[in-house]
């Protein structure tokens, strides 16, 4: 089937054929007439189906066949300071994704399948500067592909106005979820007008997504072109069972030998990938890491450096790699397994591509047997394993917890959190209240507990009684006669890794700030409020399950895989 019966303008097929596609990919083909009839749409679709293209095509279309006549200028505050301002063209459509380098890409997509068109297009991202995205709203864009928080500010300071948008497009919006995305998208929803077209493009429809679908979505056709969490078939899969300190070697070994050529590998977290490209380079192996501490023109050299030919190894965290584009990537290698065995998925997805082959190689040591044990249970099937001559696993050693980014164990217990941790931006920073010595009194005599909003706290050095709840001695001045800091029975800091004050809450045993992608950088895209709340560990809390479904063993350790044994 060609691209002629879904109803697409001259103007918009000959763009097509510009990009030598001939016949459009099933997810194009089902949701491009949807969205050309003004219906509202939930399409599962992952990565590498041709999504993008199955709502820009239509959207480009739609624009142009309503062109809007005799509007008027919205009274935005920069417009109400400026009364002799040039009016804008409205903002039309907009399109939200979890990641900076989806935005450019989608934005790419704008200008290549709109080049036929007059209409302009812009990415409003973070990470880079702020005037520059202002001059070009300025400008009167037609088409805004943005992330939530660079958005956002932009509305804070009057620089958009969203309530002239006809189409919004939710893409990856499981991601968006996963990053904590959920209560900027519903500040966005407010900004927009009521009557529009709404399109939500998601690679999984968990709950989550279909609750999301619900409160969006007004009576959405609904599109799945493949199973729920099938990797293509025209990628091939293995796993090289090897010890947890040689998988570095293995790597390089493979490559050197040719077995890869040029790869996309994975690691959990963003010291990781930089630790491994830099072990790779001191190996002889042009190799180059890409994840969120990277600054924008870092990544931008890294990718362009990868897809020259200059590196032959991109080393990549999950979130980072969220839309990055690589034609006929040949290799996708699994350094570490991800926690959650439908990124192994997404992962893989980013090889097989267009109808081009590609291998999808994990490096498994005895730690990840059960993570291993979660992606075969998705894809209902074992994956090929091949042990390479000279690294066979060493049956003696044991497994040993899945440490979480900052050191932790991973699978500890009960008291350890089996989500993710929660930000240190998101700690609660009210001190403790502190018994200094004897004549401190907590609570009622003799109890425990914590202290209620009209139990007395008296400051130790004849400071008078204050009430729990109301403002207590101001720090760095006496307090009636009591002593300063760094007096005896003054105020000291908790020790270090006490979990007690200096903003953690007593029992917190959550590591470091969560990579979060390239969404994360500068003030305008820090992840606000509740983000990434779930998962965050308290004394006498009873964990969650693991999204996953992984379990943790009793005693912290991870049951062995058969195949290690």
């Amino acid at each position: 089937m060609s691209f002629d019966p879904l109803g697409l303008t001259p103007e918009l097929l000959r763009a097509v054929a510009d990009q030598g596609y001939i016949e459009p990919t099933p997810v194009q083909r089902e949701a491009i007439p949807i969205v050309l009839a003004g219906r509202d749409l939930l399409a599962g679709a992952q990565t590498g189906t041709g999504k993008t293209a199955a709502f820009v095509l239509p959207i480009l279309q739609r624009l142009n066949a309503t062109r809007t006549a005799g509007w008027q200028a919205p009274a935005t505050p920069a417009a109400k300071r400026d009364r002799n301002a040039t009016p804008r063209p409205p903002i039309r459509a907009l399109v939200l994704t979890p990641t900076r380098e989806l935005a450019l890409q989608v934005e790419e997509s704008v200008r290549t399948y709109g080049s036929h068109r007059r209409i302009r297009s812009v990415a409003i991202y973070g990470g880079v500067g702020f005037e520059p995205q202002v001059r070009a709203l300025r400008a009167g864009p037609g088409i805004v592909v943005a992330t939530p928080g660079r958005l956002l500010d932009h509305a804070g300071q009057g620089t958009i106005d969203l309530s002239t948008v006809e189409v919004l497009v939710l893409d990856e919006a499981d991601r968006m979820l996963d990053m904590g995305f959920i209560r900027d998208i519903r500040r966005i929803l407010a900004l927009l007008p009521a009557e529009r077209q709404n399109l939500l493009f998601s690679a999984t429809f968990s709950d989550d997504i279909r609750s999301l679908a619900r409160g969006i979505l007004r009576n959405p056709a609904t599109v799945q072109v493949t199973p729920r969490n099938t990797p293509t078939a025209l990628v091939t899969q293995v796993v090289h069972p090897v010890d947890r300190e040689r998988k570095r070697e293995l790597l390089s070994r493979l490559v050197r030998t040719g077995r890869i050529e040029q790869a996309l590998v994975f690691t959990r977290t963003k010291h990781g990938a930089n630790r491994l490209a830099e072990q790779l380079v001191r190996d002889g192996i042009r190799a180059t890491a890409i994840h969120g501490n990277k600054s924008q023109g870092q990544r931008v050299r890294a990718l362009d450096d990868f897809k020259a030919g200059r590196a032959d190894i991109l080393v990549a965290t999950e979130v980072a790699s969220r839309g990055l584009d690589i034609e006929e990537l040949p290799h996708v290698v699994n350094f570490e397994l991800p926690m959650v065995a439908e990124d192994y998925v997404h992962r893989i997805g980013r090889t097989g591509r267009a109808g081009s082959t590609g291998d999808a190689i994990s490096l498994v040591c005895v730690d990840e047997a059960p993570l291993l044990r979660e992606i075969e249970r998705l894809l209902g099937r074992s994956i090929p394993t091949e042990v390479i001559p000279g690294f066979e696993p060493d049956r003696s050693i044991r497994p040993e917890p899945i440490r979480r980014r900052s050191g932790g164990p991973r699978f500890a217990g009960p008291a350890q959190g089996v989500g993710r941790a929660r930000p240190e931006a998101h700690r609660d920073r009210r001190p403790a209240v502190v018994n200094h010595g004897p004549v401190g009194h907590v609570g009622a005599p003799g109890a425990g507990g914590p202290p209620s909003r009209h139990d007395v706290v008296r400051v130790a050095g004849g400071g008078a009684p204050f009430r729990s709840g109301s403002a207590g001695p101001r720090r760095g001045r006496p307090n009636n006669g009591g002593p300063r800091p760094g007096q005896s029975g003054s105020r000291r800091p908790a020790p270090a890794g006490s979990g007690i004050g200096n903003g953690r809450r007593p029992g917190w045993t959550g590591g470091d700030r969560q990579e979060r992608g390239f969404d994360q950088r500068g003030r305008s895209d820090r992840p606000r409020d509740d983000r990434d709340r779930g998962g965050n560990s308290n004394a006498g809390r009873t964990p969650t399950p693991h999204r996953g479904g992984i379990p943790a063993h009793p005693g912290g350790r991870l049951a062995r895989a058969e195949r290690f044994d």
